[in-house]
């Protein structure tokens, strides 16, 4: 028997482009920040100068990547000013809309891992090495300690999403190999492996917006027909459960967990329009459960 592929009955039920919508979104915002970056080097206009490390933005705006900064200066350089108004900008943003924002509608390697992704589950492929989602605070950390006793912006000098960026850039190079080997290790050794157990970048920014006020909620979850489509999208399943399910005594609706990255492809997949955006404060114990319980008891 064939597998039933994940949103199937979100696209009967809502059809095509609502059951794609945050995606689409997603993708649009991700390629139009690539080609701000690249117009300048490939076609000489300059709206955005610099990279997702530091980038000045028409000649006025600067944004600092914080975890680049913090590196530097763990190092032993003392930042510009720029750079500080720059991070203090990007910092008080995902403060606001959640850390790991950067993850899903930013990183352009998110590309290359979701293509991944879906070859991987095209192709049948099954099995996966086991390593601890925690692992990437410890890599983050190991970069941090390694830039403070090298005196080098360690991460760096590997970083798949810089390397992406000078490849799109200067064509064929070192700078492809390491995109390739995040590619191949999701695809062949653990599906979801580079963004949901490796990256320290993720595990930064995760820390960063530990406490935003916009959150995914599974407000509508009393409808929740356990089709499990919302865990097979998930680039983090984990965080879904105790929202969705009550897990916890007087648990609300709300997806707290740091790691959610806010893509909305909960939102897109599922027919019952359990899920949507909202905020942490919207978040009454116990919420729906017990009304989902009467009505599976009941055969209402």
């Amino acid at each position: 028997m064939s597998h039933r592929r994940a949103g199937a009955e979100a696209n009967a039920a809502k059809g095509w482009l609502r059951a794609q919508c945050w995606l689409l979104a997603r993708r649009l915002c991700q390629l139009a920040i690539l080609a701000l970056f690249l117009l300048g080097p490939l076609a000489a206009v300059w709206v955005v100068k610099g990279n997702l490390a530091y980038s000045l933005t028409l000649d006025t705006l600067p944004l600092t990547d914080p975890y680049v900064l913090l590196q530097s200066v763990l190092a032993g350089h003392l930042p510009e000013k720029s750079a500080l108004i720059g991070a203090l900008i990007v910092i008080i943003f995902y403060i606001l809309v959640g850390g790991r924002v950067y993850c899903a509608w930013v990183c352009p390697l998110n590309l290359v891992t979701d293509l991944a992704g879906w070859l991987r589950y095209r192709l049948g492929i099954k099995g996966s090495v086991h390593v601890a989602r925690s692992s990437r605070y410890g890599v983050l950390m190991m970069t941090l300690l390694l830039s403070a006793l090298t005196g080098t912006l360690v991460w760096e000098l590997v970083n798949p999403v810089s390397m992406l960026q000078r490849g799109l850039i200067f064509g064929l190079g070192a700078a492809w190999t390491v995109v390739l080997a995040v590619f191949l290790f999701d695809l062949f050794v653990m599906s979801r492996g580079w963004c949901g157990h490796l990256c320290p970048v993720g595990a930064f920014y995760s820390v960063l917006g530990k406490w935003s006020p916009l959150r995914i909620s599974a407000s509508k979850r009393a409808a929740c027909n356990d089709c499990m489509d919302c865990f097979e999208v998930c680039p983090e399943p984990q965080v879904i459960r105790p929202a969705l399910k009550g897990a916890g005594k007087g648990v609300g609706p709300v997806i707290l967990a740091a790691n959610c990255t806010n893509c909305g492809r909960c939102i897109d997949v599922c027919s019952k329009d359990v899920f949507t955006f909202g905020l942490r404060f919207n978040n009454p114990p116990g919420n729906g459960v017990q009304t989902a319980t009467r009505h599976a008891t009941s055969g209402n």
